[in-house]
This record gives structure tokens, C-alpha cells and sequence, in this order.
């Protein structure tokens, strides 16, 4: 079996398992509600902060531990992906338009190679985006983004507030990131 294919069948694994937690009210994620493409998880159910950590397509490290106290979208795409490029213009100017609040974003490119990704990314992103090509960043998230694209939504405090398993709008994402960001973080 090659890497690939084992790879997607760990995810969807995974990724069952998620959601039969996230809705039967298993797993501590009994507030979360789901439609089926998109998951969304109350305040006091949101599951622990994923790692990611990896190389940036522009060079250096990323480590979203970093961004603790900011919201942090995280957009899982390919350039490969027809409808990543379709919501490419719409996850930017969602970025655009709540940068100042505190929010940012971080891509994680997925099943690619580094020129595409890299000659995809110019013109279209401001922010910055992870080169994972074997998709592993994916398998430290509780509620996984078993799709491509996929974009989750960590709140101040670097927990897992909402996984959109398809493709974004503006009109969607923005409401979504302004209310995550205007939570007051958990008391420690």
C-alpha cells in the first residue's frame, strides 16, 4: 500500500472516531454540534490545543504555541485542489479584515510539491503556510480537518472552536472569526 493511500485511511479513521465522540457525547466533546462538514464546539467542551509545528514554504519554523492569545484560522489546502483555489481570495480577505483584532492565519499545504505550492501561494496569501506534504500536521488535531480544504478555527487559548470540512466564503468564515474572537479566553 503506498504512503498515500495509508495516509487517507488513517485519516478518515481518525476521523470517524472524532465525530462519533463529537456527537454521541464521547470523548468530552459532548457540546460540539455537527452538521457534517462543519463541527462546532461550546467554550467549556473545546478539546485540547493541537502541535503544529513545521517548516514554512518561505522558510524558517512555525509553531502555532506561539500565537497563544491570538485566534488562529488554520487552512488546510493543496494547489492541486480546485476548490482551495476557489476560497483562497475569500480566506484572505477574512484575513485582512480581522488581523487587527487579534486574530491570524496559517496555512498548511498539503499533497503538494514545494514549487507548486509556493508559485500558488504568491499573489494569493499575506500569511504564512506550512509545507507538510505526507498531511501529518492533520493527525494532531482531536477533531481532525479530514479534507482538503479543511479550515479550523483555535481560539485564544489554542483550543479546537470550529472545523469546516469544505470549501469557505467570506460571508461564512467572517462571522465564525469574529465571534471566536470576541470570547474572553478561559481563566487559567
Amino acid at each position: 500500500m503506498n504512503a498515500r493511500r495509508w495516509t487517507a485511511g488513517l485519516l478518515a479513521t481518525v476521523a470517524a472516531v472524532a465525530l462519533v465522540g463529537c456527537t454521541s457525547g464521547g470523548g468530552g466533546e459532548k457540546d460540539c454540534t455537527s452538521d457534517g462538514l462543519t463541527i462546532t464546539c461550546a467554550p467549556d467542551q473545546r478539546s485540547k490545543t493541537p502541535k503544529v509545528i513545521g517548516e514554512l514554504l518561505t522558510g524558517g519554523q512555525y509553531d502555532v504555541s506561539q500565537a497563544r492569545g491570538q485566534v488562529v484560522v488554520v487552512n488546510f489546502w493543496g494547489s492541486w485542489c480546485a476548490p482551495c483555489r476557489a476560497e483562497a481570495d475569500d480566506l484572505e480577505d477574512t484575513y485582512q479584515a480581522t488581523k487587527a483584532s487579534g486574530v491570524t492565519f496559517l496555512g498548511v499545504n498539503v499533497q503538494d510539491s514545494k514549487d507548486k505550492a509556493i508559485a500558488f501561494e504568491q499573489g494569493r496569501a499575506t500569511y504564512p503556510s506550512i509545507f507538510d506534504p505526507s498531511s501529518r500536521q492533520a493527525l494532531n488535531f482531536d477533531i481532525p480537518p479530514n479534507s482538503t480544504p479543511a479550515t479550523v478555527v483555535l481560539d485564544r487559548d489554542g483550543r479546537i472552536a470550529v472545523v469546516i470540512r469544505r470549501a469557505v466564503t467570506k460571508d461564512e468564515l467572517l462571522p465564525i472569526v469574529e465571534r471566536v474572537a470576541a470570547e474572553k479566553p478561559a481563566p487559567n
